[in-house]
């Protein structure tokens, strides 16, 4: 019994319509990751040579919403135009080269470039081979972020606005729900409520600007943001606090960003790069928020996991690691 998937037919045909020079398909291979949505890589052989390529695809081709608790996931198709808009504004992004149609048969989704790098933390932030890129890549995402809060993004509607205020009472209203009462959260919100503000410019903001969403290759360092799907207008301080996170530094905790820079790094990378003059303390007022809403974000997984809409480990695991985030909040807090 063939291990392929019942859409490969009709994704070869597809891109063979579609794309110039399309001459055969190697076997469909799905990528572990992507908790959202499926990941797919494959190769073309083309008139002019092979062609490494990645399918994001819907689970099970149908449409689904986002898992952000804002309700800002833009769908597969406007996630391929926001990528694009990005890239035309130079930001390293994965091409892409189709975005499915209905009549496809293949489901939602988009055929993007693969991109030659490493996703996980753990050999970015520790093997020998990124130790030369290592020092550079706080500077490097400052200016991939100035460069995403820079991108045109006027003809795509389905972009929402979603502020800091607005973001801080909807995850308030979903932490109430849950009935675990959590008084470092509940000293959070109030410390929040006094000091996340209204943002000063409203841009496009990735929304998942973090390790695991990011491709780092150990001779050039930054080669490619991923994951899009987040992506709304907003406060572009959500971005340059989200990679600070402690959960993302995957414990090298002494460096604030993704566990390889400083924040002044970052920074410097970013105005360097045309974006605005913020400061540290403009940044923390957004990591605590950041930590909040990924302790919130946990407590949905354990709720899934309780409830029994989903009794995967992956969800209790991951569960559980918002008492890790009430520790975060009482340093940030205190410190």
């Amino acid at each position: 019994m063939s291990d392929q998937p019942d859409f490969k037919d009709a994704l070869f045909q597809a891109l063979r319509n579609h794309l110039d020079g399309v001459q055969g398909m190697s076997e469909l291979k799905r990528l572990s990751g992507g908790a959202s949505q499926e990941t797919w890589a494959f190769e073309l052989a083309t008139a002019k040579g092979p062609q490494k390529l990645i399918l994001r695809r819907a689970p099970g081709g149908g449409g689904r919403e986002g898992t952000s608790g804002t309700g800002t996931a833009v769908g597969l198709d406007n996630e391929a135009k926001v990528i694009e808009a990005a890239r035309t504004n130079g930001v390293a992004a994965p091409a892409v080269e189709y975005v499915l149609k209905p009549e496809d048969g293949v489901g939602e989704g988009y055929v993007m470039a693969r991109i030659a790098g490493e996703t996980l933390a753990r050999r970015i932030l520790r093997d020998a081979e990124f130790d030369a890129v290592r020092p550079k890549l706080a500077r490097q995402c400052g200016a991939a972020m100035a460069g995403i809060h820079q991108t045109n993004v006027s003809g795509i509607d389905a972009l929402k606005v979603v502020d800091g205020p607005a973001q801080l009472a909807q995850y308030y209203e979903r932490y109430k729900t849950y009935d675990q009462p959590k008084p470092v959260f509940e000293l959070a919100f109030a410390w929040l409520r006094e000091r996340l503000k209204a943002p000063r410019q409203v841009t496009l903001v990735h929304a998942d600007f973090r390790n695991g969403n990011l491709m780092f290759h150990p001779e050039i360092g930054l080669a490619a943001v991923l994951d899009w799907e987040l992506a709304h207008l907003g406060d572009p301080l959500e971005d340059l606090a989200w990679i600070c996170i402690n959960s993302w530094r995957f414990g090298m905790t002494g460096k604030t960003v993704g566990g390889f820079g400083s924040v002044e790094e970052m920074l410097a990378g970013y105005v360097a790069a045309g974006g605005h003059a913020y400061t540290p303390d403009e940044v923390k007022v957004w990591e605590v928020f950041g930590s909040l809403k990924w302790g919130i974000m946990c407590m949905s997984m354990y709720e899934a996991f309780r409830t029994g809409y989903d009794r995967s480990v992956e969800r209790a695991a991951i569960g559980r690691r918002s008492s890790e985030t009430e520790i975060d909040l009482v340093n940030l807090l205190l410190g």
